[in-house]
């Protein structure tokens, strides 16, 4: 993942606009809420749970980094997935993961 991303995290963290784990991440996905989702690529039990369900709700998923890069970069512990719930975050990153 780009330096870049990894700043996007922290700022959008900081705003109170990603929501990390697993249990946040299935709650809000269940409330059909998120406009991006990151998955760590060492995480493939979050990816093949998390991957489609959020594909059918239309949110675009990364696969990105790993969970230990994914943690630092929201100022927790590791973490496998990542659900960022503000649009111009999400189309920021999605345009620098892109670039």
């Amino acid at each position: 993942m780009k330096p870049k991303m990894f700043s996007l995290l922290g700022i959008a963290r900081r705003a109170g606009k990603v929501y990390t784990g697993e249990s946040q991440v299935e709650a809000l996905l269940r409330k059909k809420r998120g406009i991006l989702l990151i998955v760590a690529e060492d995480s493939p039990g979050s990816y093949s749970k998390f991957g489609p369900w959020a594909s059918d709700l239309g949110i675009p998923v990364i696969r990105a980094s790993n969970k230990r890069e994914l943690g630092i970069a929201v100022g927790q512990s590791p973490r496998s997935v990542i659900l960022v719930d503000d649009k111009g975050f999400a189309e920021a990153m999605l345009k620098e993961y892109k670039a």
